[in-house]
């Protein structure tokens, strides 16, 4: 069973021993949503579905979502509902991956997290490394699988809202991480959101600070290295992590647990819901 990583070498053993097995692929463009599908059609892995964030891993209509912001998570309910038409069953493993050092594929790795499915893993290095390593491509859809009902467990990891955000500010009880680029961040610019800015008292880590030059996690000695100078004595079960729409904040839920600082909390609404929600305070700098 994987839970955090694995290797294009291991999925390559994994799809030739026969076990059970699903793999995703959640390649995506935030500034071009309609470039997933061509990326998807140009080449995945062998046997690969897609995962678009904006239909399959978002939900926009306010009835279905169970927050705000840009990208508000669908119902547990309505996901199992979508995993079990593709034919995905409690006992299996599922890989997920993209070609955007893990930005987009770590919300399904979280999904499921939350959904209960612990045997969920992000390929390390994504598509680019599986390539590398040989893997086979493909250009075509994979074919259909018998539908099952994959069933609802306990959540395996915690969704923290707005409310319990706003509740504890400034409280030792909760250490927030950023993990939108610095000068998003500090409030120097704002491509999406209406106002500039971070969350009072948030520290900051941008996501793609995780990985090496090759675009792989750097080593478990490092990130827990890296997470602690910036914890900087703060205990890291008060983390709660959050970006500008709760997307990119997931690969630094995913390195504090190669770590071993982890599990940790994720606000899903992150900045876009925060700084859309009247009397809520913003900092710059």
């Amino acid at each position: 069973m994987y839970t955090t990583l694995i290797s294009a070498a291991q999925l390559q053993a994994l799809q030739t021993s026969g076990d059970p097995l699903m793999v995703f692929d959640c390649s995506f463009e935030l500034m071009n949503p309609a470039a997933a599908d061509a990326l998807f059609a140009q080449g995945h892995i062998t046997g690969a579905l897609q995962a678009h964030l904006e239909r399959n891993l978002s939900a926009h209509d306010p009835a279905l979502a169970v927050n705000g912001g840009r990208h508000p998570l669908p119902a547990r309910e309505s996901v199992a509902h979508w995993l079990g038409q593709l034919g995905l069953a409690n006992t299996m493993q599922v890989v997920v991956y993209d070609r955007n050092k893990a930005n987009y594929c770590g919300r399904l790795w979280w999904m499921l997290k939350w959904l209960g499915h612990d045997h969920v893993a992000v390929l390390d290095g994504g598509l680019q490394a599986w390539q590398a390593a040989g893997g086979a491509v493909d250009s075509a859809l994979p074919p259909a699988r018998p539908a099952t009902s994959f069933l609802l467990k306990p959540a395996l990891r915690e969704l923290t809202l707005t409310s319990k955000i706003e509740k504890h500010l400034g409280r030792e009880s909760q250490t927030l991480i950023d993990a939108r680029a610095a000068a998003r961040f500090r409030g120097e610019v704002e491509p999406l959101d209406p106002i500039a800015g971070h969350i009072p008292g948030a520290l900051n880590r941008p996501f793609n600070e995780n990985m090496n030059s090759d675009g792989f996690f750097k080593s478990p000695a490092q990130l827990k290295l890296e997470f602690e100078t910036i914890l900087a004595g703060r205990d890291p079960s008060s983390v709660v992590h959050h970006c500008g729409s709760g997307v990119s904040a997931i690969p630094n839920v995913l390195a504090m647990e190669i770590a071993g600082l982890g599990p940790t909390a994720l606000y899903a609404g992150s900045w876009s819901e925060w700084c859309n929600t009247p009397g809520l305070p913003c900092a710059q700098g």
